[in-house]
């Protein structure tokens, strides 16, 4: 049953243009209908979040309903832009599953420690890709309830 009256937005923090595209494609195999975005690291995620610059435009940039955050990139890592994340009040509700190739117990505990509602070591296969993604999509779309946000409010 799902808790969402439109499509929920899923918003990808990933650095890496080729896991952005399998991440893409297994979306499409998977058949899962939610609307998927990507920033490229963790400082256009907080540009998209506040709406600055190229993600001024609600309409064009939506208010994610859940974050997938890749730890290890340039500029600002996931760990910076989840403890950013959890720290403001108008974004700490937002689920933050963190979707790394870590499987290191350290990036795990401070994963939780930090925020995350859930950690995902990325499958090296197309076909584990493809479930991980159905199972993404059927827990955080189909089965828990979202908690609401408000479209367009700002921390600036």
């Amino acid at each position: 049953m799902t808790n969402l009256s439109q499509p929920a937005i899923f918003l990808m923090a990933e650095d890496d243009p080729d896991d952005r595209f399998l991440i893409k494609e297994a979306f499409a195999e998977g058949r899962v209908a939610n609307r998927l975005l990507f920033v490229q690291d963790g400082v256009e995620l907080i540009d998209y979040l506040v709406g600055r610059g190229r993600y001024a435009d609600r309409r064009a940039s939506p208010f994610p309903d859940l974050i997938l955050l890749d730890l290890n990139m340039p500029r600002k890592d996931g760990r910076e832009a989840m403890e950013e994340i959890k720290a403001n009040p108008l974004w700490r509700r937002i689920p933050v599953v963190v979707m790394t190739t870590s499987k290191t117990e350290e990036d795990i505990l401070r994963s939780y420690d930090i925020g995350a509602a859930g950690f995902v070591t990325k499958p090296i296969t197309f076909v584990g890709l493809v479930e991980v993604i159905r199972g993404l999509e059927d827990y955080w779309v189909q089965t828990v309830r979202l908690p609401p946000h408000r479209d367009g409010e700002s921390t600036q």
